[in-house]
């Protein structure tokens, strides 16, 4: 199997709360809109926003969403002007990145993340070369 791109795709409780969520509190740029749903840029990936769905396909989400940011600090400012509620304060984790945890209107975990300068996530992943 080959996987040409990927995306999550929410499908919210309140359509244009979580839509103004993501767009109007995050900031996240819009790759593109259709009838019923938007796509959003998420760094290297894709958020979908999707209205449509029968409430019965709906299933317990158990995971995170990872979003990386260049200041932590800075983010949970804009985030606290815009009255979003910060669930865990930002703290340098045993693994080396700073964390902060916010949710999505649905209840949906977000970690925002700073790769401090000097962590190894910030150097070439590219396996050595022979030349």
């Amino acid at each position: 199997m080959q996987i040409l791109s990927s995306r999550i795709i929410l499908r919210p409780s309140d359509y244009e709360r979580t839509l103004n969520f993501y767009r109007d509190v995050l900031g996240l740029a819009i790759y593109r809109e259709y009838p019923g749903g938007t796509v959003f840029f998420a760094g290297q990936g894709l958020i979908e926003v999707a209205s449509h769905g029968r409430a019965s396909d709906r299933g317990a989400f158990t995971g995170a969403l990872w979003l990386q940011t260049r200041d932590i600090a800075a983010a949970q400012t804009e985030l606290e002007t815009k009255g979003i509620t910060i669930r865990r304060e930002a703290i340098q984790e045993p693994w080396g990145l700073i964390e902060m945890w916010i949710e999505d209107p649905d209840e949906i975990p977000i970690v925002l993340v700073e790769i401090p300068a000097d962590h190894p996530l910030r150097g070439d992943q590219r396996p050595a070369r022979d030349t």
